[in-house]
Parts: C-alpha cells; structure tokens; sequence
C-alpha cells in the first residue's frame, strides 16, 4: 500500500501543472485543438480591433462629411472632390447618385413625368446598390465572429472529451484511481475547454456589438439617400418648371 502511495506521489510530481505544461504533457489531438482555437482566438482580437477602429472612423469622416454637405456650398464643387476616390461609404453613396443626376441633367427640363420618374428610380437604385456594396465590405470577416463564438467551445469540448477518454485509458492501464494520478490528465483535458471559452467568449460580444454598430451606419447611409434623394427631386422639379 505504502509503495502504491510512492508510486502515486512521484508520478503527481513528474506533471508540470502549468499551463505550458498542461499543453506540452496533452495528447497529439487535443494539442491541435489547442493550437487551433488559440490561433481563432488572435484572428477574433486583430478582426475586433479593425472593425471597432474602422467604425469609429467612419462615424467621424461621415460627421465631417455631412457637416459639408448641409453647409450650403455647391454640391457640384463637393461632387468634384470626391469624384474619383470616395474615402468612405457616405462619399461613395453620394458620388453615385451624383454621376446618374449628371447624366440625366440635361434632359430634365423638357422630359415627361414618367422619363422623371425612371431618372429618380436610378438614382435611387445607384444609391442603394453602393451602400449594400459598401456594407458588404464591412461586413467581411462577421460570419467568422459568428462561427467562432458558436462553434469554439465545442471545439473545446471535443479535445476534453478525447483528453479524458486518454486518461482513463491510461488509469485502466496504471489500475490506480488515486486522485494524484487522475487530476493531472483531466487537467490537461479541461484545459482545451478553457482555450475553447477563451476565444468564443469575446467572439460573441464583439459581433453581437459591431452587429449593432454596422446597422447603425447601415441606417446612417440610407437616412442621407433619402434625404439626397429628396434634394435632387425637388431640383427636378425646378427645373421643370
């Protein structure tokens, strides 16, 4: 009895509890579980970091933009600077509306109320084709968010379960059950559940946050098409008469 003691002591010893040791002492499966949910956990953090930088400079350029916009300058003049480069979504929403009012300008004095019409349905479906484009964009990367916030603590869950199903293997063989001999493999298995929650945790609050934020912007930019669209309506008319 005495030497079963010894013989469980020194091999509680011989594991490192650590968590470098609790991987490096882990099975060839669940070191690969580990290994790939830590690199989902880096990717989730730089794709957290882009969106929310990203987001808030978008909210500032829009703000300076717009401040523009309603200043009262002429609008040929800001179309004129933005034309070729767009630096953001608002600005790409307001050069395509204003590329299809330039075309159909010259016409509008003396074209009837259904070729009117026609003119505003494309400038409308102008804007509204940039900005599912531009939200498009942004949204890359979201479905990965999702995914690892769903699917990483199964994962997880996976290496645990092969983690223990290799310890008890292991206790069958040893024909000892003396808790110095089983915790150190459960730990090892339980710790690729800890990496699983570790990625999945920020995953989930970061996308159900830029979630949020993106239809926010998503209803900034169709907010100023209507309000553009009304503008160049009322010119239409205007020019109508």
């Amino acid at each position: 009895m005495d030497r079963a003691v010894e013989a469980a002591g020194l091999a509680a010893g011989a594991h490192d509890l650590s968590l470098w040791g609790l991987f490096l002492q882990a099975d060839i499966v669940v070191k690969a579980v580990m290994v790939g949910l830590l690199l989902a956990s880096v990717v989730v953090w730089a794709v957290i970091f882009e969106k929310v930088t990203t987001i808030r400079r978008l909210n500032a350029r829009a703000d300076g933009f717009e401040d523009d916009f309603w200043s009262g300058r002429d609008l040929g003049d800001l179309f004129e600077r933005v034309r070729d480069e767009p630096r953001h979504p608002m600005e790409a929403v307001f050069a395509a509306a204003m590329r299809e009012w330039q075309k159909s300008a010259p016409r509008i004095a003396h074209a009837s109320e259904s070729v009117r019409a026609s003119m505003k349905e494309r400038i409308e479906r102008a804007m509204g084709i940039t900005i599912q484009r531009e939200m498009e964009r942004l949204e890359r990367w979201m479905v990965f968010l999702a995914s690892v916030g769903s699917a990483a603590p199964f994962i997880g869950l996976f290496g645990t379960v092969w983690g223990i199903m290799n310890s008890f293997a292991a206790i069958a063989q040893m024909r000892n059950t003396n808790l110095a001999v089983v915790a150190p493999g459960i730990a090892e298995a339980l710790f690729a559940t800890a990496i699983g929650l570790a990625a999945a945790i920020p995953a989930v609050l970061a996308y159900n946050k830029i979630s949020t934020d993106l239809a926010r912007y998503a209803a900034r930019l169709e907010a100023f098409a209507a309000e553009f669209g009304a503008i160049l309506s009322r010119q239409m008319e205007e020019r109508r008469t």
